[in-house]
């Protein structure tokens, strides 16, 4: 009976909220009205006005839905049936929505509001007809200019390609084309191989394909899966690329079957696509080893196969797709890593391949759940590079030690255990002396990879130096010199940042970093090798020298960051590694001073910071940066879409977000080139660290700039979940306090946001910093509570039984801390007026309530006092604790405050207030002037 009445009660404050225009507030009270578990009939009703709301904040869908619950209770619920043809109508599903009006006029034949919306619905259909009936003829139409071999004006072939693959995107466009014998009409366009008729078919089947399996399965069995992928090889390259477009949509369709709601009637006509799945992947992987297949359509391939192919979650126990892949196509994958583009009779492949190979062997590998399916990893890739090892000549050994350098560069564990095979360490070395440049090129790299990651091979860091050194001397080839420079930048940069530690002599970093420099911004050198220069600055950018040379070196900025955008995306981990270098945003923590002392009595070597390292010249290298065009250059990394762009790359580019938004007066700027959104992204996916770094300087931008500007339209709202993750307990307290007054900005700007910020569960994370004992991060919470109060589900949770929330609040507004009083007493304000019943309780919760608002009237503060008078006159809407209140000394007080008109208009008038509310409950009386 209890749940019953209460949930009587929810549903009549959920009509007072629905009738005051509050209807995500109505939602929820009949959302925990139906939690309470009422009975059927209320049960119906509940869903009826979940209805009414969902329709008033245009969520047509769950109309429809909770409309539908409330017809199953009651087939003959008028209101409910007229709110599912209202619904039903905006979802576009138009002979629905007739069937559930005519319904409606059986039950009332009378009601002109149904025979109103039946003719309006009428004719709405008949215009659809008439859309329907031109869209058959513009369908035919279209298809017959781009089929005519005798059409020559290239302007209206174009548009009607245009047209067809705008109207594949939208569903009843997608359907119509698919009835109307659109899938052999489109083979018929591919059929052509007019390149401009393969772009407009291939994009037109996306559009089809998207978001519906059966359709998709239908497409497949139509054109077959082999002339899909072998389209991804196509020279052109617009063409692969939408053919590839094609079919990561067909990947998604079948994994994760509809996306829109057809309800339940394709399901029927949908078998198991695991088949399908397997047969695609099938395809990909003959076309990584495919003879004739163009470079970037084997990039292309592996960019689909990192996508579709390993788990999107860890949670996700099933891995048998990764394993079916490591199985079939392992052999495959590893041949494109290790080409050797130089060698006679190679795959066709770029820089990107071979990195796309590494990023694909790495994602395979640690998709793997245990060390037997790891050691199986391991063999298979031992078993690779040994069958090219030994009987293939140099040509071989060639081939097997470049795979070698494409593990390292992946699943370094593999690649590590693959170099300690007999031999391959020693035909390394001995090829790094040959006189063939393709020999050196591929010892050299294997070298540089091999530097940090090889167990076996330690004896490189000793003797690599002088080896390397020899090469970089003797070479007469930019392209072998260059990946040599690199080797010695990178065992030269051994000792990190520490400035005691150096490898070379004094001077000889700034000549490798200055030579580093002149090839980077030599254009006549490809970018391919250009790319190694930035690969050493990675490196030698350790030292605080290399680093104020390099941001005062404005052409070799620019050339870096125009490499950045090249085609060569394997360069952007060090684009980004060199930028962390110059902006210190790598980890770093200060040393205890007695553990300092320690070491130093025990003479242990102690780490020493480069004057140059200092925060004033990190803050003046950031400044260079941003004028050169930071911002932009780190907006295009991220916004490319390539296997390069690793989380670990991603991780490095938050960091540099991170470094130039430390001072306000930088982020406008940053925003304004795109910052704001490139760090929603960088916060949403990547490492651990890299999301927090991206959400902390997403927490900074909204604490000094106006959110709504700073985040225009539906961005403001991906803004939340990011700032949340900031206050999980692991966080640092910078990071806590940051995302906390980033929320407290955003919490202040509307309902819809601080609905948002409830969905994100962040109100117990708040309310757990307010009994912080760190004063800032105390405030913080209090001051984000106060702005969160202003929604009806917060208020609430004052009121819950058993909650020291509101004796937190009242203790609070009687603390020294002044802001933090200014933030309780304020909160205290607003629930005192917006939920009466709370007055009545802050008498409860503490025997010190008197004394504590007495306080804030006679506080110096005139802001404390008008919000203290504020709760009074709230208080004062009881007789009771009226009478409590005029029997103290704030009678006293309120009469003293009331006239002080002259000086503090506000608080005088709230005292008057008070006191006119005293004199009306009959506690005191007027004096002589009525007053």
């Amino acid at each position: 009976m209890e749940a019953a009445g209460a949930a009587g009660q929810l549903r009549q404050e959920g009509n007072r909220l629905f009738q005051a225009g509050d209807y995500a507030a109505a939602l929820a009270s009949y959302t925990r009205a139906l939690e309470l578990g009422a009975g059927p009939p209320e049960c119906a009703v509940l869903h009826r006005n979940r209805a009414a709301c969902h329709l008033k904040l245009e969520d047509y869908a769950k109309a429809e839905a909770d409309a539908s619950k409330a017809i199953e209770a009651d087939g003959h619920d008028v209101k409910a049936l007229f709110r599912r043809s209202q619904a039903l109508q905006k979802l576009g599903r138009l002979d629905q929505a007739v069937y559930d009006l005519r319904r409606c006029m059986s039950l009332e034949p009378k009601n002109k509001a149904f025979q109103e919306a039946l003719h309006d619905l009428g004719s709405s259909m008949q215009e659809k007809m008439k859309l329907m009936s031109c869209t058959d003829s513009k369908v035919e139409q279209m298809f017959q200019i781009l089929l005519d071999p005798k059409e020559t004006d290239t302007d209206k072939k174009q548009k009607a390609a245009q047209n067809l693959i705008v109207l594949a995107r939208e569903e009843a466009g997608a359907e119509k084309i698919f009835q109307s014998n659109g899938v052999r009409l489109l083979q018929l366009l591919l059929d052509t191989g007019r390149e401009d008729a393969t772009l407009a078919a291939l994009r037109t089947l996306a559009g089809l394909c998207s978001g519906h399996r059966s359709r998709t399965m239908a497409i497949l069995a139509e054109l077959g899966a082999p002339r899909i992928s072998a389209m991804l090889g196509a020279e052109h390259e617009q063409v692969s690329l939408a053919a590839c477009n094609l079919l990561q949509v067909m990947f998604d369709a079948l994994k994760e079957g509809l996306q829109r709601d057809f309800r339940g009637k394709e399901e029927a006509l949908v078998l198991d696509p695991s088949k399908e799945l397997k047969l695609l992947i099938a395809h990909l992987l003959e076309m990584l080893t495919r003879e004739g297949a163009s470079a970037h359509g084997r990039n292309n391939t592996l960019n689909l196969l990192i996508k579709v192919v390993p788990r999107k979650s860890l949670r996700d126990p099933n891995n048998s797709l990764t394993l079916w892949v490591i199985d079939q196509g392992l052999k495959k994958i590893l041949e494109v890593g290790g080409t050797v583009c130089e060698a006679p009779g190679s795959l066709l492949a770029t820089e990107n391949s071979r990195m796309s190979a590494a990023v694909l062997l790495s994602k395979l590998y640690s998709d793997l759940k245990c060390d037997a399916e790891r050691e199986t990893f391991h063999r298979l890739c031992e078993d690779y590079v040994r069958s090219w090892f030994e009987g293939h000549g140099l040509a071989g050994k060639l081939r097997a030690i470049q795979t070698v350098s494409c593990l390292l560069q992946g699943p370094s564990e593999a690649g590590n255990q693959v170099l300690e095979l007999e031999g391959i360490m020693e035909s390394v070395l001995a090829l790094c002396a040959s006189v063939r440049e393709v020999d050196q090129l591929v010892a050299v790299e294997a070298l540089i990879h091999a530097a940090d990651k090889a167990k076996r091979a330690s004896f490189i860091t000793a003797n690599g130096v002088t080896l390397l050194k020899n090469i970089y001397k003797c070479s007469g080839r930019d392209s072998i010199r260059i990946r040599a420079l690199v080797g010695l930048c990178k065992l030269g940069s051994a000792g990190g940042t520490d400035f005691s530690m150096k490898q070379f002599a004094e001077g000889s970093t700034l000549k490798l970093a200055k030579q580093c420099r002149k090839w980077l911004c030599n254009e006549v050198i490809d970018a391919g090798t250009r790319r190694w220069a930035v690969e050493g600055l990675a490196y030698l950018t350790f030292d605080a020298d290399v680093k104020e040379e390099f941001v005062e070196d404005k052409a070799a900025v620019q050339a870096m960051f125009q490499l950045a955008k090249s085609e060569d995306r394997s360069v952007l981990f060090a684009v980004a590694s060199t930028l962390v270098n110059c902006t210190n945003s790598y980890d770093h923590e200060e040393p205890d001073p007695q553990m300092l002392e320690l070491a130093k009595y025990a003479k242990q070597h102690v780490p020493e910071q480069h004057p140059k390292d200092e925060p004033g010249c990190v803050r003046r290298r950031v400044h260079k940066l941003l004028a050169a065009g930071v911002v932009s250059a780190l907006t295009g990394m991220v916004k490319s879409e390539n296997p390069a762009l690793t989380n670990s790359c991603r991780e490095l580019i938050s960091r540099v977000f991170l470094a130039v938004v430390e001072e306000a007066v930088d982020r406008g700027s940053v925003v304004a080139q795109g910052g704001g959104k490139t760090l929603i992204l960088l916060s949403l996916e990547g490492t651990e660290v890299g999301q927090a770094k991206a959400a902390q300087a997403l927490a900074k931008i909204t604490i000094t700039s106006n959110p709504e500007m700073a985040f225009p339209g539906e961005r403001i709202y991906e803004v939340v979940r990011p700032l949340v993750s900031l206050l999980h307990v692991h966080r640092t307290g910078l990071e806590n306090f940051e995302g906390l007054m980033a929320l407290t900005n955003l919490a202040g700007i509307s309902e819809r946001l601080r609905q948002k910020i409830l969905k994100e569960k962040a109100v117990p994370m708040i309310e757990g910093y307010m009994f912080e004992e760190h004063e800032l991060l105390r405030l913080a919470a209090t001051e984000c509570m106060c702005n969160m109060a202003m929604s009806t589900e917060v208020q609430e949770l004052f009121l819950a039984e058993g909650s020291d929330r509101l004796k937190l609040l009242v203790l609070y507004s009687g603390e020294d801390d002044e802001k933090l009083r200014r933030a309780a007493s304020g909160t205290l304000a607003m629930l005192t007026s917006l939920l009466p019943p709370i007055c009545r309780k802050i008498t409860q919760v503490t025997d010190h309530w008197l004394e504590i608002l007495q306080a804030l009237l006679l506080s110096p503060n005139e802001e404390l006092q008008h919000r203290g008078a504020v709760i009074v006159l709230n208080m004062m809407a009881g007789r009771e604790i009226a009478a409590k209140l005029m029997e103290s000394e704030m009678l006293e007080i309120l009469s003293v405050l009331a006239k002080e008109e002259c000086d503090k208009p506000r608080v005088a008038q709230a005292a008057k207030e008070c006191l006119a509310q005293a004199v009306a409950c009959g506690l005191i009386k007027p004096n002589v002037n009525g007053e």
